[in-house]
């Protein structure tokens, strides 16, 4: 069967079961670049935000790399699956503005917190409590994480083209330093005048995208990147970015390598008693998000591409150890963000921005192996790397997040009970910028749902724990932020 590499015969020569999951080295190749190229500005923006704190830019670009390929390496060498990791958005937000910012948790004790938050991650895929989530996901919700997750990818793709501007009202908007705002609700969209280079660009990419697309041009997704960075180039959006030598870097390294371990770090973590609750919580609130940003990108992406096939789910409910893909590749997930906290930075996670590549066809590890290979040259060559503009990139998570709108199809949008569970973990995804909070509106109003139909004997009691779990977490974050 397609995708089920553990069950098939490997042919000689074919570490990755290439054959069996009906691709290439071609096509993986292509897959690999896509990833990598859709998700590059992690090389660049996590050292720009985690800065922010103190830490050395040098350090947190080496780390970020670092844990990238590591992550990435083991997810295409031991899960054989073509998913890509790296130091999340959002997570790295959580971490400078809530965690350091806001609680004043110095960099060092950030980063501790961090590893423990990957040792509780590895705890729980070990002893089989991610696989048991999985497990009680009902089918609808899975169908609409699926879909909800292309609109995700798609809303990101439209926001990196910069097809979108937001208007906020004065005196509605936080200023949190020189560069971050924080704008309330009054904050209205709208799209933006079309005459900046970089918007034409992402247009022209957009359209060149999807009639390769339609044309059934091999390689279509990594070729309009290609023409579209170097159309840039005469546009003036192409450009070479600027960085910091490699050299200079690995000097800098040291200084964050560790630095988890030390005092300021873990030994002064739990130095104080009366801040032991806080520091409990704020693992808390690293771990769960984590967790289920995972589960979502997993599932909204392997299912309907025949990555984690139905014997792979099997075999995920049933067998002992590390039998199915799933298993492994959710293993692969929870060692990188220890890994990455070592080096200094914040949690690693998978991509959502894999799709990118699976959508060009990549099936298997190989695509994997490309992507860190790429996070490799990336550490001499990242001002070449950065030269590749959003608006080259965007256009591919457009047409890949509406690849997988096809989820939706499953959903009986005329019967409310399923549907309402399913708006909201499909659509607040993209809403809220976050594929755990679309998974946890989800959760919460499927169980409302089933209570007040006296249906409550069908919540499995895994999904009624992760449902406390989410309601507790924004308990915790109303309380600490």
């Amino acid at each position: 069967m397609a995708g089920s590499s553990e069950t098939a015969y490997h042919p000689k020569g074919d570490f990755f079961n290439l054959k069996g999951n009906n691709t290439n080295a071609r096509t993986e190749i292509g897959a690999g670049l896509t990833t990598f190229f859709a998700m590059a500005y992690i090389i660049i923006v996590n050292p720009n935000m985690l800065s922010q704190t103190g830490m050395k830019w040098g350090a947190v670009f080496l780390a970020t790399i670092i844990a990238s390929v590591i992550g990435t390496l083991i997810m295409g060498l031991f899960a054989n699956v073509p998913y890509a990791q790296a130091p999340g958005m959002g997570l790295n937000a959580f971490f400078v503005f809530t965690v350091c910012f806001g609680l004043h948790f110095q960099w060092q004790e950030a980063l501790a917190m961090v590893f423990i938050c990957g040792l509780v991650n590895i705890l729980i895929t070990v002893t089989k409590i991610r696989k048991l989530i999985i497990k009680s996901i009902p089918e609808s919700l899975q169908n609409a994480i699926g879909g909800g997750i292309g609109i995700f990818i798609a809303y990101i793709g439209i926001k990196n083209a910069g097809l979108i501007q937001f208007t906020s009202d004065p005196g509605t908007y936080l200023l949190l330093d020189s560069k971050t705002v924080i704008a309330s609700s009054a904050a209205v969209p709208a799209i933006v005048k079309l005459n900046a280079p970089v918007v034409l660009l992402a247009l022209f990419g957009l359209a060149l995208t999807v009639v390769l697309l339609v044309k059934n041009v091999k390689g279509a997704i990594l070729i309009s990147i290609a023409v579209t960075t170097i159309i840039g180039i005469p546009m003036g959006v192409t450009t070479m970015g600027q960085s910091m030598g490699f050299a200079e870097a690995c000097s800098q390294l040291p200084e964050t390598f560790g630095a988890a371990f030390g005092n300021p770090g873990m030994v002064s973590l739990f130095s104080d008693p009366s801040k032991i609750p806080l520091v409990l919580m704020t693992i808390f609130a690293f771990s769960l998000s984590d967790t289920f940003d995972t589960i979502g990108t997993f599932i909204g992406t392997g299912r309907k591409t025949g990555i984690f096939t139905a014997e792979d789910q099997k075999a995920l409910e049933t067998s002992t150890g590390f039998k199915s893909k799933m298993d492994k590749a959710l293993f692969a997930d929870a060692t990188a963000t220890s890994i990455g906290a070592i080096f200094g930075t914040s949690n690693t996670t998978t991509y959502v921005e894999s799709a990118a590549g699976i959508g060009a066809g990549g099936r298997t590890g190989l695509t994997s192996v490309v992507t860190a290979a790429m996070f490799i040259i990336s550490a001499f060559f990242a001002p070449l790397i950065s030269a590749v503009p959003s608006a080259a990139t965007a256009p591919a998570l457009i047409v890949v997040g509406i690849m997988m709108l096809s989820s939706f199809k499953e959903i009986e949008w005329t019967n409310l009970e399923e549907a309402t569970p399913a708006f909201f973990a499909g659509i607040f995804m993209a809403f809220c910028y976050s594929i755990s909070y679309g998974i946890a509106a989800g959760f919460i109003f499927y169980c409302l749902i089933k209570v007040v139909r006296g249906k409550a004997k069908e919540i499995h009691p895994i999904l009624w724990v992760a449902t406390g779990l989410f309601v507790l977490n924004f308990i915790i974050l109303a309380i600490i932020s």
